[in-house]
């Protein structure tokens, strides 16, 4: 694939981006360093791998949900001195 100022310039207005002329000519040594990598990944051999979708073992961390009891809306609210109707009392948002 030929890197060139051109294909910066679609990249660029693929993913919304205004570059200064400078910063295309910057990005085709980077794109080009980029692309080397990803050569060397499809070199690779890997024709004996199976695909690993998740390399972690997926294992559920909640508890059950079970109901218990809770506290009363005056226990709840009796350490507080900003408290208004049964409510904390929070300060007001604009």
């Amino acid at each position: 694939m030929e890197i060139n100022k051109e294909l910066i310039e679609k990249v660029a207005k693929n993913a919304q981006l205004k570059l200064t002329e400078e910063e295309k000519e910057e990005f085709i040594p980077q794109f080009r360093e980029i692309l080397k990598y990803f050569s060397e990944i499809d070199s690779a051999n890997v024709h004996n791998l199976h695909p690993t979708f998740q390399p972690i073992k997926i294992t559920n961390v909640f508890r059950e949900d079970s109901p218990k009891k809770s506290l009363t809306q005056e226990e709840a609210l009796k350490n507080t001195k900003h408290k208004k109707d049964g409510f904390f009392l929070g300060p007001k948002t604009f």
